[in-house]
């Protein structure tokens, strides 16, 4: 009998989202255990001591965290289609490579140029386009339907926050990054994933998220505020 699985996750949560959409393209069963952030429970204190965020993936009496890492021991220890090549040489150059852009070089610019205010916008708005540039480029350069190849994979999962989240950020900030007529590659790709049944599956309703997150806005700002300060 098959180890029951369970994810803890959160409402909103683009971390969270990636291990919940790894499960759904292996076709793993699991259990999703939402997770209250304001009022964190015992059970992910317990399990993520570290962070003590989400997510938490539960196998059998095992826990994993993180969500990239949770992400590649789901491709490791489950059957199903791969999430990465099983070419070395593609799997460190175009899977890991443009996962770790996406999360050590993409993500801190995209959520700063959303968020953050005055003049130091401007800086991290040229910065998360510069990005969308280089993505560009990979997408036309690579011709695939996705980073890695032609099906959803690692490095689509960890830059999901931007077909995600792109255009209700930029509603509810203020700010474009992506032009109606620029990233012609870049808006076919956030329009693949968004499209891809596993995909759809695990996202929550576009309205409900906009509604979480303009309740959330002010305390987003105070966060990049915070950070800002480390930056």
């Amino acid at each position: 009998m098959a180890e029951p699985v369970k994810l803890i996750g959160a409402v909103g949560s683009p971390f969270t989202h990636r291990a919940e959409a790894a499960l759904r393209l292996k076709g793993v069963p699991y259990e999703l255990v939402h997770e209250d952030l304001d009022n964190k429970s015992e059970l992910l204190l317990r399990l993520n001591p570290l962070n003590k965020t989400v997510p938490v993936l539960l196998h059998g009496d095992r826990a994993i965290c993180e969500s990239l890492v949770i992400v590649q021991y789901v491709d490791e220890a489950f059957d199903g289609p791969p999430l990465l090549p099983t070419d070395p040489y593609d799997r460190a150059t175009t899977a890991r490579f443009w996962a770790h852009f996406m999360e050590h070089k993409c993500s801190m610019p995209f959520w700063m140029a959303l968020w953050s205010g005055g003049e130091r916008r401007k800086g991290f708005v040229e910065e998360a386009r510069e990005n969308l540039a280089l993505l560009e480029e990979h997408l036309q350069v690579h011709g695939k339907r996705f980073l890695a190849g032609d099906a959803v994979g690692y490095p689509d999962l960890a830059g999901s926050y931007i077909p995600l989240m792109l255009d209700m950020f930029e509603e509810l900030s203020g700010t474009s990054l992506m032009g109606d007529d620029e990233y012609p590659a870049m808006r076919r790709w956030v329009k693949e994933y968004n499209s891809d049944e596993a995909v759809k599956s695990c996202v929550t309703n576009k309205k409900q998220l906009a509604a979480y997150f303009r309740v959330k806005k002010d305390k987003y700002k105070m966060m990049v505020k915070a950070m800002l300060k480390q930056y």
